[in-house]
């Protein structure tokens, strides 16, 4: 769920001497941290919420001490560029900086996989690539669909830093204890969390009802699944959907062939040389991109779910 800012913007006006060439640097780099997107020279924008507008003020004054003029503006209409298009530059910005993160992570989790190398040099760089993220979501105010990807491959480089050790047998959950609740996971969910969701709806909870936040303590009272810290959520080798099939003791044939489909296209690793979860999976991220609330990209992913077991009920 993205964070509940008006449609309204805050606009950041200045203009500083050429002369002050240290002092623009340093604005600019404020500006940079703060998630500003930049519309035309010296018009900085950022969404209209208190935090922003003390931030631009303090960006003002010190505009202004160091001897340039500047003004801060609230803005409910831009001539010419409708609401989303502001918020399709956010989108763009943010997803150029997740996507500089996958290529390092990727190389991480390769030499990682391999017998050599150091394990200390794995955390320290991990750490770093953790809290870069950490730092952009910060200032993700429309929760852009690439930081999915960005988190699948941190969750991923975090279960190899876990020791091995022998398979823990888990509790098995009783459906009775998990009706009529609130579930939340994260924004913009891929084949994981909607797969999820509708084994769910479908098996465990007829009456769920589905949230989304980046951070489960948004929503203290709801159950998470498939995001960073759940219980039921992606395990070193399984995905939420069969985490949630082997700790319910879900034993339905199609559920069995379903789970195989969501593993393949999660991990991407072909354990079960399964192809229908990958186009399923595109097709929600592309959703995404064209800007489709949450619930709905998980209503539409409900129709592919129930359209793949209706197939394999009759296969």
């Amino acid at each position: 769920m993205s964070r509940d800012f008006s449609a309204s913007w805050l606009f950041l006006l200045f203009n500083l001497p050429a002369k002050q060439s240290s002092d623009r640097v340093k604005l600019w780099r404020q500006l940079k941290r703060s998630g500003a997107i930049q519309l035309k020279t010296s018009t900085y924008v950022l969404p209209d919420e208190s935090a922003h507008y003390e931030r631009f003020q303090l960006l003002a004054r010190e505009i202004v001490a160091s001897g340039g003029e500047a003004t801060l503006v609230r803005v409910k209409d831009i001539e010419g560029v409708p609401h989303e298009a502001v918020v399709a530059l956010f989108n763009e910005a943010r997803a150029f900086q997740y996507e500089e993160l996958l290529a390092p992570l990727r190389q991480l989790i390769v030499d990682r996989k391999r017998p050599r190398g150091s394990s200390g040099r794995f955390a320290q760089q991990l750490k770093t690539l953790r809290q870069r993220f950490e730092e952009i979501r910060a200032i993700d105010y429309f929760d852009c669909s690439r930081a999915a990807a960005v988190q699948r491959l941190l969750e991923e480089a975090e279960a190899l830093q876990q020791p091995k050790r022998a398979p823990e047998t888990r509790p098995r959950l009783r459906r009775e204890g998990y009706q009529g609740k609130t579930w939340v996971t994260r924004p913009r969910p891929a084949i994981d969390q909607v797969g999820s969701a509708w084994l769910i709806r479908n098996f465990i909870d007829a009456d769920a009802r589905f949230v989304f936040a980046a951070r489960a303590e948004l929503y203290p009272e709801a159950l998470p699944y498939g995001m960073a810290g759940a219980e039921l959520a992606r395990q070193r080798d399984l995905c939420t959907f069969q985490t949630l099939v082997e700790r319910f003791g879900l034993r339905d044939r199609v559920v069995q062939r379903l789970a195989e489909i969501v593993h393949d296209a999660d991990f991407e690793d072909d354990a079960f040389h399964t192809i229908e979860g990958f186009g399923i999976d595109q097709v929600l991220k592309g959703w995404a991109k064209l800007g489709l609330s949450d619930e709905e990209i998980l209503r539409r992913g409900f129709e592919c779910f129930d359209g793949l077991q209706a197939h394999f009920k009759r296969a």
